[in-house]
């Protein structure tokens, strides 16, 4: 049997999903073991029982200045940013998609725009950002937004133009306006690819997060990584990227749940 037409079972499914990740496991604790032997001070590779350390002092210890439990208070400044910037880009993205893919005239200026938006590196406009929108919340939250705005409207623009347009002219023939055929046939065609771009810019959207946070913050989870990094505090970074990448995951995980379960007929319908 050729090896393109092999599908793993179920319980070998699991099992190729948890062996790279005991692989590199292994291979970090070793090395890191055969460092800490040669130099018991070595900050790079740090042991499982310095990151437990770490996490039970950063997340289960008061922090003596603010009183505070860094861990969860960097988690919740960071969550609510990110929150806001995708509920923004979200709504943004939803709007111009539709305007642009749907209506001609509109989509005819619109659409090379979004195209020439989407190529700006975000980064690149953060010092305008801070100049404009000061040091504050606001400007990390517009970093998000501006950032995958542009992709999120590209991608929902190109799924209203696949809609059937023998579905247009059916409503048309029964007298839809333009108002309604977007209420009740664009956009609930549009809904769920939403969810689905949503999921493929979560990780462009935490880049944005960790880099205006690094920059310009007093917390959040990228602000206390680059503070610790200039003690080369890896029993703390390492802990903190696993908690993001963890938080990352469950944000894919509930969005495609989400989309499972408030639009069924999605799947079957692309198939």
């Amino acid at each position: 049997m050729r090896l393109i037409n092999r599908h793993p079972d179920r319980s070998s499914r699991l099992l190729l999903v948890i062996l790279p990740l005991v692989l590199v496991l292994c291979a970090y604790f070793v090395s890191s073991a055969q460092r800490l032997a040669d130099n018991p001070n070595d900050k790079l590779l740090p042991s499982a029982m310095q990151m437990s350390d770490a996490v039970k002092r950063m997340a289960f210890t008061e922090d003596k200045r603010s009183g505070a439990y860094l861990l969860w208070q960097d988690t919740g400044a960071s969550l609510q940013r990110l929150g806001t910037g995708l509920a923004i880009a979200a709504g943004a993205g939803l709007c111009l998609g539709i305007a642009a893919g749907t209506l001609p005239l509109v989509g005819a200026s619109l659409s090379p725009m979004l195209v020439v938006l989407s190529m700006i590196p975000p980064l690149a406009i953060l010092p305008i950002l801070f100049i404009v929108f000061g040091l504050g919340e606001l400007s990390k939250v517009m970093l998000i937004a501006i950032g995958i705005t542009p992709i999120l409207a590209r991608d929902l623009e190109q799924r209203a133009r696949e809609i059937p347009v023998e579905l247009l002219i059916k409503a048309q023939t029964l007298g839809a306006s333009t108002w309604t055929l977007v209420l009740r046939v664009v956009l609930p065609q549009l809904l769920p690819r939403l969810l689905i771009s949503l999921r493929l810019v979560l990780g462009s959207a935490w880049l944005f997060l960790i880099a205006a946070e690094a920059i310009a913050s007093e917390n959040g989870l990228g602000y206390r990584i680059f503070l610790v990094r200039r003690y080369l505090a890896m029993d703390v970074i390492l802990p903190y990227v696993v908690w993001i990448t963890l938080l990352a995951w469950l944000m894919d995980w509930g969005l495609r749940t989400l989309t499972r379960r408030a639009f069924p007929w999605y799947e079957g319908a692309r198939a």
